[in-house]
């Protein structure tokens, strides 16, 4: 992105960067306050994931105190990293119109057109702003890459707590000590997913609305747990935040509530069933359909994680 900003030979000024509101191409929305909120959406979304260091936990050595590590790395990376790239997108951004035009080069998406334009305004050729969006779709591959390799941890941890159908299968590992199963399920489910984008742009939109803050509201069940029930009993690992706990756990859990909240209100007007934020409906189908299935089935038969170490004298081996 330095290269885009570095490349590009006009550039917007501090105040439009910092300060300027575009409200002309804001879908029907013309609240500042508003858009600043739904705003928020893009950057939460760039700050999650980091519970892969979490799911990998069993393939890390000294994974008590290297899984917080990289939970806290991968936040700090993004927050740097993240805070570049949009400096570098924005300052790069000279007219809206033409960025946001579907006649353009890129026929609108907006991206695309910023990286185009700043090689083809200086050399009269965008080829490397193509190249540079090149990169972006490696990146994105090596992102989708560990989705799948996060998801398959975890449908291996469920299968082996025998939590899901069919659990024997996808449980298994390979000689290499890879939930193989699992991993061409993840693989399987997500192109499955990517492929009703195909015919139904609403149909995607709705699975995919749930990314934010379904993570999320996975992310605080266990702080709230944590900070609530396990307030007195919970024994500390290695690793943990000392006396900042109480008052880190319930910002996080305050803050995850109202996001649910936000990113769950319409995001462009008029509202119609292309433009309508399925956001509540996809996360509140799930929690129906799982909480329905432990009332009805699962908590009868389920016990809890498979206990795969022994405790000697405090020590877990």
């Amino acid at each position: 992105m330095v290269l885009v900003l570095v490349m590009s030979p006009k550039k917007a000024s501090i105040e439009f960067v910092f300060q300027y509101f575009n409200i002309d191409y804001s879908k029907g929305i013309h609240s500042k306050p508003y858009i600043f909120i739904i705003g928020l959406l893009m950057a939460q979304y760039t700050l999650s994931g980091y519970d892969a260091s979490a799911h990998m936990t069993e393939e890390t050595k000294s994974s008590d105190k290297n899984g917080p590590y990289g939970i806290i790395s991968a936040v700090a990376i993004s927050v740097v990293v993240g805070w570049a790239y949009l400096l570098g997108v924005t300052f790069a951004v000279t007219d809206i119109s033409h960025v946001l035009d579907s006649n353009n080069d890129a026929h609108g998406y907006a991206i695309a057109q910023i990286f185009y334009d700043a090689f083809k305004n200086r050399y009269d050729s965008g080829t490397g702003g193509i190249i540079c969006l090149g990169v972006v779709a490696v990146s994105l591959f090596f992102c989708g890459f560990c989705s799948v390799t996060s998801n398959s941890r975890m449908a291996y941890a469920f299968s082996r707590d025998g939590a899901m159908p069919f659990s024997d299968i996808w449980h298994r590992v390979n000689s290499w000590e890879v939930p193989i199963n699992a991993v061409w399920l993840s693989a399987f489910i997500a192109f499955m997913m990517a492929l009703t984008s195909l015919g139904s742009t609403v149909a995607f939109q709705a699975m995919v609305s749930i990314a934010t803050v379904g993570l999320y509201i996975a992310y605080a069940l266990p702080i709230l747990l944590r900070v609530t029930l396990a307030c007195k009993t919970f024994k500390a690992g290695p690793f943990h935040l000392g006396c900042l706990t109480l008052v880190i756990g319930w910002v996080s859990v305050f803050w995850v509530a109202t996001i649910t909240v936000l990113f769950s209100l319409p995001v462009e007007y008029p509202i119609t069933k292309e433009s309508l934020n399925y956001t509540p409906i996809a996360v509140g189908g799930v929690f129906v359909f799982v909480v329905g299935s432990w009332l009805a089935n699962a908590r009868l038969w389920f016990k809890g994680p498979v206990v795969n170490v022994e405790e000697h004298s405090g020590v877990f081996t």
